[in-house]
């Protein structure tokens, strides 16, 4: 009998292995987890939708070492999350900006299987390696990397941003614009001041992240909707954000046909 109840308990904990998720880490201010205000130490599971009140931040650990900063004012879905340390197979990061700012540091889940990572705004998707980036929906959208490199894309193509980059996408059709840091409006520069400020580490491996760029001084369980053109594979942004990183560069690729 005792040894029935054993291999229950395991088959019960194996799915709970593989359904990793988030660790509240720090936060102030009005942050809510599905409506309900969030705690120190809570545990956001796939599925879950954070909002962040007028002059709230929130920090997120994930299990696989990476971390999300959320800036105030800003809806969140954690849409898929999965690390098993000893499975890359299990490995994927899907997220939705549905507005306002974030920050994310990238884990081993990028580190070791980057074309699992996917970063959904209206405007686009962001596709990475390990890196260290921003993005702010303030209509149009705005993106700017810390460290490593992104991939862009939308049904415009794939745009390619290396560390000190920043860009504008103007709609889910349009190709994202590289533009000077200090041409950012005052929305996107005053969260991306606001953020680069907040003291995160990258996970082991993945070369540390900077926190000193310059800017200006700145809930459902169902799926988030976005424009058709939005819903894209990742592979080609993330693996041409591997081909530039090293160099730092950023680089255009217009091929509406890599979306699907």
């Amino acid at each position: 009998m005792i040894r029935l109840v054993a291999i229950a308990v395991l088959a019960l904990a194996l799915p709970c292995a593989a359904l990793a998720s988030a660790v509240v880490e720090s936060f102030h201010g009005d942050v809510r987890v599905g409506g309900a205000q969030v705690q120190q130490g809570q545990r956001i599971f796939p599925g879950a939708t954070v909002a962040t009140g007028e002059g709230a931040q929130l920090v997120m650990r994930f299990d696989d070492g990476s971390r999300i900063v959320l800036h105030q004012r800003t809806d969140f879905r954690v849409v898929d999350f999965g690390y098993v340390a000893s499975d890359p197979a299990q490995d994927r990061s899907i997220f939705d900006l549905l507005r306002g700012a974030l920050r994310v540091v990238t884990g081993a889940v990028a580190r070791r299987s980057r074309d699992t990572f996917a970063l959904r705004a209206p405007q686009a998707t962001i596709g990475i390696r390990g890196t260290d980036f921003m993005v702010a929906v303030v209509n149009p959208a705005y993106v700017q990397v810390i460290s490593g490199a992104v991939g862009v894309t939308n049904a415009g193509g794939t745009v390619v941003l290396g560390a000190g980059a920043a860009a504008q996408v103007a709609s889910s059709a349009a190709l994202a614009v590289q533009i000077a840091p200090s041409a950012l409006p005052p929305a996107a520069s005053g969260a991306f001041g606001s953020l680069s400020a907040v003291k995160v580490s990258a996970a082991p491996g993945l070369g540390g992240a900077s926190a000193g760029v310059q800017g200006g001084a700145a809930a459902t369980a169902g799926a988030a909707t976005f424009p058709a053109p939005m819903l894209l594979t990742i592979g080609a942004a993330a693996a041409a954000a591997a081909a530039a990183s090293s160099a730092g560069d950023s680089t255009v690729t217009h091929d509406p046909s890599q979306v699907k």
